[in-house]
């Protein structure tokens, strides 16, 4: 790739700094001041400025590189998933169970929900929302059998 005026001054820059540093001696800094003048290329910069410690550009820019794309068509670089936490699916699952279970899994629902809570909060897992959904339907679950056992309680002794 043929090399621009800036490139040939960010050479001249590097050069200078390697000679300001003591790098370079003062002949060698003039020869290779004056070839990075009538330098053409990035190849013929690169390898002015390749045993100082900075080069005139990134080394990126010396590699083949893919012709520029817009970024609408490059692949977008997405955050890996945050997972969800499987106390709260199992929570959830308990929760709503628990009408098909006869009230079976209420108390695991409401059990698992409370612990997914806890975990999601320290580890910042998604699932909140399923965990709270397991919740309440687990207490709805416990609080209906409890009404209901209540009521039958209370309808044996009106009885007797």
């Amino acid at each position: 790739m043929r090399a621009s005026h800036a490139d040939r001054e960010r050479a001249v820059d590097v050069l200078k700094a390697g000679f300001a540093e003591g790098r370079l001696q003062q002949p060698e800094y003039e020869q290779r001041l004056a070839r990075a003048y009538q330098a053409q290329t990035h190849a013929e910069l690169q390898m002015l400025v390749a045993d100082l410690p900075q080069g005139p550009v990134p080394q990126a820019q010396f590699l083949p590189q893919r012709p520029m794309m817009p970024a609408t068509f490059l692949p977008m670089q997405m955050p890996p998933p945050v997972p969800t936490n499987g106390s709260a699916t199992g929570a959830l699952v308990c929760g709503i169970m628990t009408p098909v279970t006869w009230g079976l899994t209420a108390i695991p629902a409401v059990i698992l929900g409370h612990k997914a809570r806890a975990e999601i909060r320290r580890t910042g897992e998604r699932g909140d929302g399923q965990a709270l959904a397991g919740l309440v339907l687990g207490w709805l679950g416990i609080g209906g059998w409890t009404l209901f056992l209540l009521l039958s309680v209370l309808l044996a002794v009106s009885n007797l």
